[in-house]
């Protein structure tokens, strides 16, 4: 497709990225820490760590790794949630040229034994509260370091030791482990730092993540993102956002998990390159805590999937907070429902900006203009050095306007899956594109638009109804708090439309709600089953499961 996207730019982004100002992520990391050395780099449960002090920390981490014989391209796996030992080890690891396997916290055992054993992990950090995961597995994969740490561990002093009190004895959060040869973080450090740490030579063919995911196919799979492919999607983002940010001055909150590579990419890379103060926090499903936290700063920047800002927008004291610093908000992971950016306009006085990317996009892809005073409810244009082509099902380019397969092509765009080359040549066009498994257009000025994933896609009667369409329908109510659509089996019309709501209102009911769908639905999109839930099945980043929904339903 022609980049007929480019006049839309806004001004000062460039067309093409220059990958030479990044020559790896670690070179993006030392001269931030050298830059911004006294500056504080991350804030968890009120303990601060300056760039100078992560800098060192990820060093000793570095060295300890070393001293176990790890050597480049290893891979380490990182288990834990928002803390500040996660970027200390995420660094060290990446500065001893290993590859970081970033592990979601709540998985089960299974789960588990399949990311270090497809992974190759020889190394793992591991939160208290997961051990016991970890114990069950742990003789069936090819870990032989195991580094164990607490909730309060970095927070230090009484605090820290009133903090492991609450998590282990009051909530009873940490089930019994046992992991012989488990070394405590702060030993590790301490050890590492004895050892020293000799850099790694790295550059932008080498492995920097696996990224586990489900894809756009079959089972969970380790998307190989370079980091060639980070430091051109940290280069990206970090043109777009410019105009709108200040070096050294930004106090961004990151409720998302690092771990996810959303937030990974986003808040712990692009604005650790420009010395912002990233807020930690360790608990997004804790909202009461989340805005507490919140008050305590005065925050510029925040990035958040749809439930997320909906969950925010529904906590009585959210509206109480001081938006006199807010200067960006960026949404992405799941579609952004227009009731809930123009409610986040009017609370918080700033236009909720969409993006879209994937796992396999490091992850963005397109981004919105900052300038943009409303919500368009587009996914943006396609960033620097990337390409957007709308794809039929028969591989063919779509013409302007008409629906077919997001596909991307771009620097930031994956080495392809860990040891799974069928599937990597699956995923791929000869050409190179992408195949995203997204439906949407492109539209006469570039933008680019999300239908919805092909497989959610529900067909009545022959026709194509999409979820995020009849979802958004449907939230426009005042009285629904969340709403999830899928398809069902249906006599007459091979698939009927059937919502999950969580009521705002207590006293609203299906004929209710069904009678507000038909003023903004055409007839067969109308959902034909309504059933009512205290809560909705989610993802470790917040976005609804359909699926699981689907499977009950």
């Amino acid at each position: 497709m022609e980049k007929i996207w480019l006049p839309s730019y806004p001004q000062g982004v460039p067309p093409e990225i220059d990958l030479a100002d990044a020559p790896s992520l670690v070179a993006v990391f030392e001269k931030a820490c050298a830059r911004y050395a006294s500056q504080v780099a991350y804030v968890s449960m009120g303990r601060e760590i300056t760039y100078a002090r992560l800098d060192a920390e990820a060093r000793e981490f570095a060295g300890w790794l070393q001293s176990r014989g790890l050597k480049k391209g290893d891979r380490v796996a990182l288990m834990m949630p928002n803390l500040l030992q996660y970027p200390v080890a995420l660094f060290g690891a990446l500065r001893a040229g290993c590859v970081v396997v970033n592990c979601n916290p709540l998985y089960t055992a299974r789960e588990l034994e399949h990311q270090l054993k497809d992974s190759g992990a020889t190394a793992i950090v591991i939160v208290e509260n997961f051990a016991h995961t970890l114990q069950q597995v742990l003789a069936r994969t090819p870990v032989k370091h195991v580094i164990v740490t607490s909730m309060g561990e970095r927070v230090g002093g009484l605090k820290g030791a009133l903090v492991n009190l609450v998590v282990r004895r009051v909530k009873k959060m940490v089930p019994a482990w046992h992991l012989p040869g488990a070394v405590s973080f702060k030993a590790a450090l301490a050890a590492g730092r004895r050892h020293g740490f000799r850099p790694a030579t790295l550059g932008h063919a080498d492995i920097a993540f696996l990224q586990y995911t489900g894809g756009t196919t079959g089972v969970c799979k380790g998307a190989m993102l370079t980091h060639g492919n980070i430091c051109a999607n940290v280069l990206q983002a970090w043109h777009w956002i410019r105009p709108a940010v200040r070096e050294g001055q930004e106090v961004i909150v990151t409720a998302l998990p690092l771990y996810h590579v959303f937030a990974l990419t986003a808040n712990c890379l692009v604005f650790l390159m420009i010395g912002a103060k990233n807020v930690l926090i360790a608990n997004p499903r804790d909202i009461p805590g989340l805005v507490k936290e919140w008050r305590r700063h005065p925050v510029s920047v925040v990035t958040g999937v749809n439930t997320l800002f909906n969950a925010l927008l529904n906590c009585a004291d959210f509206a109480t907070l001081d938006f006199s610093t807010m200067r960006l908000t960026l949404g992405g992971g799941m579609a952004v429902q227009a009731p809930v950016a123009e409610r986040w306009r009017k609370v918080t006085g700033t236009t909720l900006l969409q993006a879209y990317g994937l796992t396999e996009t490091s992850p963005a892809a397109t981004m919105n203009p900052l300038d943009m005073k409303d919500f368009n409810g587009s996914i943006g244009l396609p960033i620097s050095s990337t390409e957007v082509s709308i794809r039929d099902d028969d591989d063919n380019e779509a013409p302007q306007g008409q629906t077919g397969e997001i596909c991307i092509r771009g620097p930031q765009v994956m080495k392809g899956y860990w040891q799974r080359p069928g599937e990597t040549h699956a995923v791929f066009h000869p050409g190179g594109f992408l195949r995203t498994g997204d439906v949407g257009y492109v539209d006469g000025r570039g933008f680019v638009f999300l239908v919805d994933r092909k497989k959610d896609m529900i067909l009545v009667s022959g026709f194509n109804v999409y979820p995020n369409e009849v979802e958004e329908a449907v939230a426009m109510h005042p009285g629904v708090a969340e709403v999830a659509a899928v398809g069902v089996a249906d006599a007459h019309s091979g698939e009927a439309v059937k919502i999950f709501v969580v009521r705002k209102d207590p006293a609203l009911d299906a004929p209710a709600l069904i009678a507000h769908c038909r003023t903004v639905l055409t007839g067969y999109k109308v959902p034909k089953h309504v059933e009512f839930r205290d809560d909705l099945p989610r993802t470790n980043v917040g976005k609804i499961l359909r699926r699981a929904l689907k499977e009950a339903a």
